[in-house]
């Protein structure tokens, strides 16, 4: 409806309440404005208030001064600089996307730190975790300051840059993960190769895990794997297709989990797209192992038989498994052992993702469709519930990474996505502001999408 989002005058703060509590006129705050420029307030007026973080699904109102979450309450009696009416929506967290490729340095015509937020905000994220293989590789202090100054100057939201764990993502020699986490990684991977080597592997965890940092891996035996560019099988074989096996993931989960038994490291495991590997990862877990992971929606709505029309846009890394797989990550999404939902946001240039099926890039891209993707995966079947999709999508990786945001709380960071849960429209990449459009979902009918998105207390967003 037209009156969602609209906006009102007049002024007035609000006082640091109890969550809890109803939204007041804070007297004392008011006497104060008069000597000093008043505060920038904004009032997010009836919508279902969702955060994990405090146990809260209810309708409610939430205050928002100089950029910091004020008050969440019921029964709001007084007006402010902005008011959002925000009936018939959800009100979140700010989504956190912890696993997106921005390709800036050296990929500028896939994806640059300013369309690749751009296109995050339009999706409802107010921070995503960006991976380092980039050209040059995001492998030293001088890199990471590079990709924050950046966004810092042309981020639509927070980016938060993820270092290498070896020199130029080689499996060889470590890079300086201490100097790198100084200057602002939050996290560290070679996303894109697997640690082939078992003694680099077990080094870096060690090191990793004296800075209480974490450490993600792009789960894939490169020997296993070979040339293959789809999942192994019986279609691979029909299709003429290397074939990509479910065993060059697992084998790989298998050891690092042996190896974080020795070294106590937190240990992500990065798109998660197997069975054999999802089961893995529930036995660490209730073994009390400091294990994650992560599913991207194409993993739980497609399937390897989607291959069968050659279109590179179903070529992805890993690949798309089966229908047994898909059910498998499903189910762990359901009982808890897949922590967060992620897009591995991967752009490309058209005239390379035009290529052959075989000669293509692997990678989709997905800021922009994830969103209601996971609600039709997840939500449409009633497979988890909204509190849970919030905490998969802003909680926990907020919690993983170590960053602000993930919650609504009185004094964070104003970092709040508006969602219309019932809203249903068209998939069109012509409409999306990324610079790539390799998507397998273009043309889909959806429903729900984020219809505003505030970054420490400002609209970077607006349907």
């Amino acid at each position: 409806p037209a009156s969602r989002g609209s906006i009102k005058t007049p002024s007035s703060p609000y006082d640091n309440r109890d969550p809890k509590s109803e939204l007041v006129v804070d007297t004392t705050a008011v006497r104060q404005s008069e000597q000093k420029p008043m505060s920038e307030t904004t009032l997010i007026r009836g919508g279902r208030v969702v955060d994990p973080s405090q146990g809260l699904d209810q309708i409610a109102d939430v205050a928002i001064i100089d950029g910091k979450i004020a008050a969440v309450g019921n029964k709001a009696s007084a007006s402010a600089d902005t008011v959002i009416d925000a009936k018939g929506l959800i009100v979140t967290p700010g989504l956190i996307d912890m696993h997106v490729h921005l390709r800036e340095p050296g990929g500028e015509d896939a994806e640059t730190i300013e369309s690749g937020t751009s296109a995050a905000v339009a999706g409802g994220f107010t921070a995503v975790a960006c991976m380092p293989n980039t050209d040059p590789a995001l492998d030293s202090d001088a890199e990471i300051e590079f990709v924050i100054r950046q966004a810092q100057q042309f981020g639509h939201c927070h980016v938060y840059p993820i270092g290498a764990v070896t020199k130029q993502r080689a499996g060889e020699e470590l890079a300086e993960m201490g100097l790198m986490q100084r200057s602002g990684a939050v996290a560290f991977s070679d996303d894109g190769c697997g640690i082939a080597n078992a003694g680099v592997c077990l080094r870096a965890m060690r090191y990793v895990g004296m800075l209480n940092g974490l450490f993600i891996q792009h789960a894939e035996d490169a020997a296993l794997a070979g040339s293959g560019c789809m999942n192994a099988g019986a279609l691979a074989t029909k299709l003429g297709l290397p074939g990509l096996p479910a065993l060059a993931e697992e084998m790989m989960v298998e050891r690092d989990i042996a190896l974080t038994r020795t070294t106590g490291v937190r240990y992500h495991l990065a798109h998660v797209s197997t069975k054999g590997a999802a089961d893995m990862v529930r036995r660490a877990k209730k073994d009390g192992l400091r294990v994650s992971t992560e599913v991207c929606p194409h993993h739980l709505l497609l399937t390897d038989s989607m291959c069968e029309t050659f279109d590179p846009d179903y070529k992805m890394k890993p690949p798309l498994r089966t229908q047994a797989d898909v059910e498998a990550l499903l189910a762990a999404a359901a009982d808890g052992t897949i922590d967060c939902l992620v897009t591995d946001h991967a752009p490309h240039p058209e005239q390379t993702k035009e290529l052959e099926f075989q000669l293509a890039p692997f990678g989709i891209i997905g800021l922009e469709s994830a969103l209601p993707l996971f609600i039709k995966a997840l939500i449409e079947p009633k497979i988890i519930d909204w509190p849970r999709l919030v905490t998969m999508m802003s909680t926990r990786p907020a919690e993983l990474l170590g960053v602000p945001g993930g919650t609504l709380r009185v004094g964070s960071v104003a970092d709040v996505t508006l969602i219309d849960p019932l809203v249903t429209w068209k998939i069109d990449i012509q409409q999306w502001r990324s610079r790539s459009r390799n998507t397998p979902f273009n043309g889909w009918e959806v429903h729900g999408r984020a219809v505003r998105t505030i970054v420490a207390g400002q609209t970077r967003y607006q349907l």
